[in-house]
């Protein structure tokens, strides 16, 4: 093609039928007979046409590549165009809450303003439409974890409470003494703390499994203590404080060979990955509305349908009953049977819309930039000295999530926290994380976490370092 050529054509002498031309600087000449002056004409004019598609040979000046996912959300979060202490706002604690998008805040402001009204009682128009609206939120939330039906989603107050609703309806009815509950070191304590009390309870016995070298819970030696005496098998799917990932359809299998029942604590999963409850098969399911975009005080329980149905209810009131009468009471079908009293009705249309909002995005396309995000934030933090990350590293088989909890050499974590808040307006999460377990097995009382999600951007990451590297030469400034 004409484009590939890069001398030009030149005329023999007058008295000669033939044309020459130089297909390369310092080449030969070639020649070619008049006879076949149509093709070369031909030749030229697709050559031509080739050198005239101005996208094909020069490119646009001043071409920008397309903004990251981070830079295209970020108009959509208004709490993050702020200073704090006279510097511009770095939110690294994403672990512990997401902030809200306009169409969120937005959605809280319409339910309040334009038709709060009480659900499932009233006949009026507000009723009604609150209604709708509460329920079109449950379904939201199902087919966003791909539920099989909107009924399998109970409303809770926060992940926690869905916790403490299968420990106090499956746990106490299902569980007597010797029978085992598995769970790992590595678990928050909301999925440790109810089991506790559960199994003072029943007599049921709690097993935990440890972390492997690569401090990553111990996926093999789980499987190994299963048993035909396990019951339950409790676990995270996502470690908020290890940024490890657990195989969760591999361990459901295994379970559910020995009989046992699997909870999974989504909570740090569901807002960043495409998470489906019908592929993990899992037999129960949490997550906290606030983690992934939506309001606070609601969360949600997945349990399969037949599950749900042979449960008691959880806490006794209106709405969760069929018939009530002086010495006894019947039941109403779940997901009611466990949604007591008025329920957080703003806060589930709030929720919905984050939903619509993540949707909108797509979770694959956010779980693929959070991995991009995620390796930055290791590998800068990992360039420091004297600074220990906690879980796994990073490589062609390990994920992480977009955390990393760390330490630095005699530096406590909120002395660190608390310098970066006030000198650079980097919010970061210094404790233990609800997970003194965990870090009682790492030989620490506490860690500093620094956790990233859709709208953080690698500019943030470098701000983060940026202001870290000032707070350790501060520090060390007194040695």
């Amino acid at each position: 093609m004409m484009s590939s050529i890069t001398g030009a054509f030149s005329k023999t002498p007058c008295c000669s039928s033939s044309l020459s031309f130089i297909t390369s600087p310092g080449a030969r000449p070639s020649t070619i007979s008049l006879l076949n002056l149509p093709q070369v004409r031909t030749l030229f004019a697709t050559a031509s046409a080739s050198l005239s598609t101005p996208e094909t040979q020069f490119p646009p000046p001043n071409s920008q590549p397309p903004p990251s996912l981070g830079h295209a959300t970020r108009p959509d979060f208004p709490i993050l165009h702020q200073e704090i202490n006279g510097s511009k706002l770095v939110y690294l604690d994403n672990a512990a809450t997401s902030q809200k998008p306009t169409a969120v805040l937005n959605a809280l402001h319409n339910y309040y303003e334009a038709y709060n009204s009480n659900v499932h009682r009233g006949v009026h128009f507000l009723s009604a439409k609150a209604t709708d609206a509460y329920e079109l939120a449950r379904k939201k939330v199902a087919t966003f974890i791909n539920a099989s039906d909107s009924r399998e989603i109970i409303f809770t107050r926060n992940a926690t409470e869905a916790i403490n609703l299968v420990a106090y309806s499956w746990g106490l009815l299902n569980l007597k003494p010797g029978d085992e509950v598995v769970l790992t070191i590595a678990e928050h304590h909301s999925n440790i703390v109810p089991w506790q009390i559960v199994a003072q309870k029943t007599g049921a016995i709690l097993k935990f499994v440890s972390l492997t070298d690569n401090e990553v819970p111990d996926v093999e030696a789980l499987r190994e203590l299963l048993s035909k005496n396990t019951k339950l098998v409790a676990l995270h799917h996502v470690s908020n404080v290890l940024a490890s990932v657990l195989p969760i359809e591999e361990i459901v299998l295994w379970a559910h060979d020995v009989g046992a029942k699997v909870l999974v604590d989504a909570c740090q999963s569901v807002p960043h990955m495409v998470v489906d409850v019908q592929s993990l098969n899992a037999d129960f399911l949490v997550a906290s509305s606030h983690k992934m975009c939506g309001p606070t005080g609601i969360g949600f329980l997945y349990g399969k349908s037949e599950l749900l149905a042979s449960m008691p209810p959880f806490l006794g009131g209106g709405e969760m009953i069929a018939d009530v009468f002086l010495d006894h009471s019947t039941y109403a079908e779940p997901p009611s049977r466990f949604e007591a009293g008025t329920p957080a009705i703003g806060e589930a249309v709030g929720l919905g819309a984050a939903i619509d909002y993540l949707s909108g995005i797509g979770m694959q396309k956010i779980h693929d930039y959070e991995v991009e995000l995620a390796n930055y934030l290791y590998g800068s933090l990992q360039e420091m000295p004297n600074v220990r990350i906690y879980g796994p590293a990073p490589s062609e088989t390990v994920t992480r999530a977009a955390l990393c909890c760390f330490n630095v050499e005699d530096m406590h974590p909120t002395d660190i926290a608390t310098f970066l808040d006030q000198q650079h307006g980097v919010a970061i999460r210094s404790g233990h994380h609800c997970a003194q377990p965990l870090h009682r097995f790492l030989g620490i009382n506490a860690s500093a976490r620094a956790s990233l999600y859709f709208y953080n951007t690698k500019q943030d990451v470098d701000d983060f370092i940026n202001a870290l590297k000032d707070t350790i030469s501060f520090f060390s400034s007194f040695k």
